[in-house]
């Protein structure tokens, strides 16, 4: 017990001392919770603290429970959370952990939102009853005057800053702020996917329950090395198990185990230092019976897939972002001419039959009708915006002749390039220019 009282006093000691160095970098005031969520330091020596300038005025009295409710928030999250009060002011607070448990948080404020006209602040609050009926000195006008103003993103960069001091004073549990933000963004997209499958299955109406297609689906992604596929996979079954066994977590941690198990018989080429099934089992199995909700359970499994899928990148020994990345410099400079499979392969490094299998894999479409898009879009522009005939369009887009050209645009646009050109346009169900690069920067951050 003693040690833990003077693991929490030291701890308290380099909080105050850093965040003394934060708000002489920053001009924040700082606050300072215990494990408790009580405040031990704030800072009551600088003029422009809110609570001795704006608080002292203020008739709500939840605001210990605004900051308390804040803070869960901020361990929900897994990082900094930023929030307001009832008069308008900004904050952000993240929280600290030693040895992966709850040890206090640090909080920063001090600014007016952007906008906000300071000399009606406390005016326009005691109109709306959050400030007491007394008079309003003209000395809390000049202080609220002495308020610097600060717009979104200036307060998520303070707030970022305040998270690294969070991480730095946190001990024993380097990577916990990882987990838990991880876990957050697990759970946000399960939320979503519950929240569409309320709708579609109302109270007292049947649920979906185990998806054995759904479980067919994912395993063939996985086997794929689709991370992004993989993951939107998984979260579906998760989300309907969820849904469906609601009040059966024993019954959720036997469908976990049986994923876990499925996925590390997945095939992925050999694997140093024995098997790659007696490894993951051994390690997982453990976690899921020790599991005591399904947060744990969606990160055992997703970090499980994100295992086999890391094994499977590696196995196939070729950076699949690097070589799209060469791909697509390559296609934007030379798609209006002819280019052939062998050497937009050629430039990214890799040979035309896997290339090809790639590509088609990573765009969901063969490189040859990919390349009819781009030239396409390129089309309708110059219809558009030049008064160039249609033999010569078909030429600068690399057609081979303008039947050709306007049969391959029919197909995409659903309307023949003249009459494109005389109704001003249409609905182009194709790729854009820009969307093209941003279809690639998707599948480069897989």
């Amino acid at each position: 017990m003693k040690e833990n009282y003077e693991k929490s006093d030291n701890l308290i000691e380099k909080a105050k001392k850093m965040m003394s160095d934060y708000n002489q970098a920053t001009g924040s005031s700082i606050c300072i919770y215990d494990s408790g969520y009580k405040p031990v330091f704030p800072d009551n020596n600088r003029d422009n603290n809110p609570e001795k300038t704006i608080c002292s005025y203020c008739t709500r009295t939840d605001c210990i429970n605004l900051h308390k409710n804040s803070i869960k928030e901020a361990i929900k999250k897994g990082g900094s959370h930023i929030y307001k009060c009832d008069l308008g002011l900004v904050f952000w607070i993240s929280p600290i952990y030693t040895d992966g448990s709850f040890s206090g948080a640090i909080r920063g404020s001090g600014f007016l939102p952007e906008g906000k006209k300071e000399v009606d602040f406390l005016l326009n609050a005691h109109n709306t009853h959050i400030v007491s009926n007394e008079k309003i000195t003209e000395e809390a006008k000049d202080r609220i005057n002495s308020f610097p103003k600060a717009d979104d993103e200036k307060i998520q960069s303070l707030a970022e800053m305040m998270q690294i001091c969070a991480e730095s004073l946190s001990s024993g549990s380097e990577d916990y702020h990882e987990i838990l933000r991880r876990r957050a963004e697990q759970q946000e997209a399960i939320r979503k996917i519950i929240a569409e499958l309320e709708k579609a299955y109302p109270e007292n109406t049947e649920k979906p329950g185990y998806s054995l297609e759904k479980e067919k689906i994912l395993l063939n992604t996985l086997r794929k090395g689709d991370p992004a596929e993989t993951r939107k996979q998984l979260n579906e079954l998760i989300a309907s198990m969820i849904f469906s066994y609601r009040d059966q977590f024993k019954y959720m941690q036997l469908r976990t185990t049986e994923l876990v198990v499925m996925f590390s018989r997945i095939e992925v080429g050999p694997v140093k230092n024995g098997s790659l099934s007696l490894e993951i089992n051994n390690q997982c199995l453990k976690l899921i019976q020790d599991a005591k909700n399904t947060e744990e359970l969606t990160d055992i499994l997703h970090t499980v897939a994100d295992r086999i899928l890391n094994n499977i990148t590696s196995f196939r020994g070729i950076p699949h972002a690097a070589a799209l990345r060469k791909a697509e410099n390559f296609i934007m400079e030379n798609y209006t001419r002819k280019i052939s499979l062998k050497e937009i392969a050629d430039m990214a490094g890799l040979s035309p039959p896997y290339f090809s299998t790639i590509f088609k894999e990573e765009m969901g479409e063969n490189l040859s009708k990919y390349l009819n898009r781009l030239r396409v879009e390129k089309a309708s522009r110059l219809l558009l915006e030049t008064d160039m005939s249609l033999s010569e369009i078909a030429a600068c887009c690399c057609f081979e002749d303008q039947s050709w050209f306007s049969k391959i645009f029919k197909a995409f646009t659903g309307i023949s390039p003249g009459k494109y050109r005389n109704q001003g346009g249409g609905i182009i169900r194709t790729i854009t220019d820009n969307n093209l690069s941003q279809a690639f920067r998707k599948t480069l951050k897989k």
